[in-house]
């Protein structure tokens, strides 16, 4: 049941995610590659979209990134998810990604962390509001992903922090991209030991999920 997986998730956050906050995983297909594309994603993530307890050409970034690839879709992704980051983290950090990769696209998957570490929902959501401000004033298009956190925190709490992503989209009018582990999270078979984590098994599906929600929105 999706609720024990949330139950998890908390135990699992305040066990381990002080060591998770100095992982960076960031890596450039677009730099590394030198292509042709049309367009440029840039993933502004947590340890979801970093493909923690993976190698990086596991992760669903990377064999996204192979997927349009083998379907000649011109989109290079430029992965900068870090383990353990938190908005505060990601809205320090976008300035200086925006300017050195230059996207065409945006893809914020924050909050999580968060929602675990029982941040104001108000400061979550200001921060996201700003990191889209920030990423559109350099004519980029931002996609915002989807969150959820355990109900342990409370009905109102993560009433909250569920509304706080659906107002992010609709007040700044973005797409919202569905939490991509709501079924995933359900099946032992793809989870990590830890059963917080999609394991390599479950990177694919991931992969094939963000491809059939990201195409029509970047290749118009």
């Amino acid at each position: 049941m999706l609720h024990q997986y949330r139950r998890r998730l908390l135990v699992w956050a305040i066990l381990f995610l002080p060591l998770l906050a100095f992982s960076d995983h960031l890596y450039a297909s677009a730099d590394d590659h030198k292509t042709s594309a049309q367009f440029k994603l840039l993933v502004l993530g947590d340890s979801l979209s970093a493909g923690y307890g993976l190698a990086q050409h596991q992760g669903w970034v990377s064999l996204l990134q192979n997927l349009w690839n083998h379907d000649e879709v011109k989109i290079d992704v430029i992965n900068a998810a870090i383990s353990g980051e938190t908005t505060d983290g990601g809205l320090a950090r976008l300035p200086r990604l925006l300017q050195q990769h230059s996207p065409t696209h945006v893809l914020i998957e924050l909050g999580g962390n968060d929602g675990l570490q029982g941040h104001a929902v108000q400061k979550t959501k200001a921060n996201l509001d700003t990191m889209v401000t920030m990423a559109k004033q350099t004519g980029a298009t931002v996609f915002i992903q989807d969150m959820e956190i355990p109900t342990n925190y409370g009905r109102r709490y993560t009433q909250m922090f569920a509304d706080a992503f659906d107002s992010v989209a609709k007040e700044n009018d973005i797409t919202l991209i569905p939490f991509f582990l709501q079924d995933i999270a359900l099946d032992p078979a793809l989870m990590q030991k830890d059963g917080i984590h999609p394991n390599a098994e479950a990177q694919p599906v991931i992969a094939e999920f963000m491809k059939q929600q990201l195409t029509p929105l970047i290749v118009k």
